[in-house]
């Protein structure tokens, strides 16, 4: 799933104060800013999870909160092959468990708030190579 470098996309938790938080962070770095719940789920299909994961450098499974009770009791200890994953992740995105952050081709899970900065700081490097590049 690609965003323009202008706009962050955020998935999050609406119930969860700290995601709040990271959704207030996003909009401190762009006037652009769109925020998904988990539960509206917006990544229907397994192709648009497969970008936001090759994004985040990660496998499906370390999304997941392996606290949750749905996990505890019908994924632990369970192994599934990429697609299985990738269905897990798109029919219960309540286990998803901190929000995730893209802008343009790149993503951050965002653990702590503040992580969505990664995003702008990435985003500075990338100009100054491209200006050093010009030259």
């Amino acid at each position: 799933m690609k965003t323009s470098k202008r706009e962050i996309t955020i998935y999050y938790n609406p119930d969860s104060s700290r995601d709040r938080k990271t959704v207030a962070y996003a909009q401190s770095l762009s006037h652009f800013v769109k925020a998904y719940s988990f539960k509206q789920n917006p990544c229907r299909g397994n192709t648009e999870w497969c970008k936001v994961l090759t994004a985040l450098k990660m496998h499906p499974k370390e999304l997941l909160n392996k606290a949750h009770p749905y996990y505890q009791e019908n994924i632990k200890g369970r192994e599934f092959d990429e697609d299985g994953w990738l269905n897990i992740l798109r029919t219960n995105p309540e286990l998803i468990k901190a929000p995730i952050a893209i802008r343009g081709e790149r993503a951050v899970l965002c653990l702590n708030p503040k992580d969505v900065y990664r995003l702008a700081k990435e985003e500075e490097e990338m100009e100054e190579l491209e200006e050093l590049e010009e030259r």
